[in-house]
């Protein structure tokens, strides 16, 4: 089975205890999903709600609220203005909407860095760039490509990510904006319209072979958050340099910045309790949620999407990493207006 036919099948499978939860007067937990019903994040929440259920005493149900569009945005702002933090309501969110509360997004109305987090499934991110025939993946001659065209959809997006890292190494870039998705993206590059793309998400070994296939070398990834505060090697791509590795940044605030959009990039979704919980309380929710860590379900899930799945220490970490200081922030928006003629929306 692949990664989609095993998330379908986490779906459908779900429909009996959430459908026969709701009927049940004594539910007593329940988990808004920042997203539409059926689609990416309200699956990872059904499946996440379903392993998380045994760790509670009493295993009482929990019941998913989906709410919003694809980009978290709606229900990242429910989350912080109308869930009451008694420890009933917790909340999954797509990793999207750390990049919209980051690029200065009109509509955005939370601040993540101040959630409680209790897991997050982390994707794989991975620069491929067409070099010439045996030419290693280096700094200088990834320079030696300059202006390089990169594919992209817009700067709020995980290519955003990729763009700081390579304005980080000091690598010029002329991104070609409106590719959205993988299949575009890749359309592109086979077409010799792009010279890179940006692979980040689910399953980016398998959307990786058609690039590697006309000639794309991976270059980088975005590694993967380590509770340390550390950044560690992907695990899916374990012999490749996390991109803060390939060279030194020519600026702080372009390697401040670089770190905070890896660290929203590298979250497919994100677990959390809102601000205020009590500790106690935050101890039953982290103790279910490593629980369901480990339950076969959700791990199979992981492995056929191609997930890390991690605990509250490392979550935390990666939020820390995500608090740019206002300057810096400031700073990254005028660089993405200056360069890429960007502007929040």
């Amino acid at each position: 089975m692949n990664r989609r036919q095993i998330m379908r099948g986490l779906a459908l499978a779900s429909l009996v205890p959430f459908g026969a939860g709701r009927a049940r007067a004594d539910a007593s937990l329940s988990l808004l999903v920042a997203g539409p019903d059926g689609e990416q994040t309200s699956r990872w929440g059904n499946a996440c709600a379903l392993a998380m259920q045994t760790g509670f005493p009493g295993a009482p149900s929990i019941i998913t609220q989906p709410v919003g569009g694809l980009d978290g945005v709606t229900g990242a702002n429910r989350l912080d203005a109308l869930v009451v933090p008694d420890g009933k309501t917790a909340a999954i969110l797509p990793g999207a909407v750390m990049i919209a509360w980051l690029t200065g997004d009109s509509r955005v109305h939370f601040d993540p860095t101040r959630w409680v987090p209790l897991m997050a499934g982390g994707n794989s991110g991975v620069l491929v760039v067409r070099l010439p025939a045996g030419t290693a993946p280096n700094l200088q001659n990834l320079q030696s490509l300059a202006p390089l065209k990169l594919a992209a959809d817009q700067p709020q997006s995980n290519d955003l990510a990729a763009l700081l890292a390579l304005a980080r190494l000091g690598v010029p870039v002329a991104p070609v904006f409106g590719l959205r998705g993988t299949e575009a993206k890749t359309r592109a590059f086979i077409a010799g319209e792009v010279d890179a793309v940006f692979l980040c998400g689910e399953g980016v070994p398998e959307d990786i072979a058609p690039l590697t296939a006309s000639g794309g070398v991976p270059v980088f990834s975005l590694g993967l958050q380590q509770a340390d505060g550390n950044v560690g090697a992907d695990p899916m791509f374990p012999d490749l340099p996390a991109a803060a590795d390939f060279g030194a940044s020519v600026s702080p605030f372009l390697d401040s910045a670089y770190r905070a959009a890896a660290a929203a990039a590298r979250l497919d979704f994100i677990l959390v309790l809102p601000r205020l919980t009590d500790p106690g309380i935050i101890a039953q929710w982290r103790q279910a949620a490593g629980e369901a860590l480990v339950m076969p379900a959700l791990a199979a899930a992981a492995s056929a999407s191609s997930i890390t799945l991690q605990p509250a220490p490392a979550v935390v970490a990666g939020l820390s990493a995500l608090n740019l200081a206002p300057a810096d922030q400031a700073n990254m928006l005028a660089y993405l207006t200056k360069n890429f003629g960007w502007q929040p929306g």
